[in-house]
């Protein structure tokens, strides 16, 4: 069992810059596929980035390539989402999921955080 928890949503401005963590408890962290995902009003949720339980592998939709940094702190249990140069359409609902397979496709997750806003506006 995993249990997933963000923090670090707010409110930016466009161009602006934004730290999300997401703490787990749970022995087999470092064993697990982390992923975030974000889910805009009306809209899918939406793959953004995953890494590999060891941190080496990454992988990023084009949307945010070149902008956002996952990265994940297996001796913490947490993981990290960096956001830079932010624009009004990262705006959503942004969650942490942890897994066992390497995917973007959100059913293929098998533990969910609550979810952190980010509103990104002036």
């Amino acid at each position: 069992q995993v249990q997933l928890v963000e923090s670090g949503g707010g409110l930016v401005q466009p161009g602006g810059s934004l730290r999300l963590s997401c703490a787990a408890s749970g022995r087999t962290f470092s064993a697990s596929v982390m992923g975030w995902f974000r889910q805009a009003p009306g809209k899918e949720r939406e793959f953004v980035a995953r890494i590999s339980g060891s941190g080496s592998w990454k992988y990023y939709s084009d949307s945010v390539k070149g902008r956002f940094t996952i990265s994940r702190d297996n001796a913490k249990n947490k993981m990290y989402l960096q956001m830079n140069s932010l624009k009004p359409e990262d705006t959503a609902v942004y969650y942490c999921a942890a897994g066992v397979v390497v995917t973007t496709f959100p059913h293929d997750y098998d533990y969910w955080g609550q979810g952190t806003q980010v509103t990104v506006s002036s």
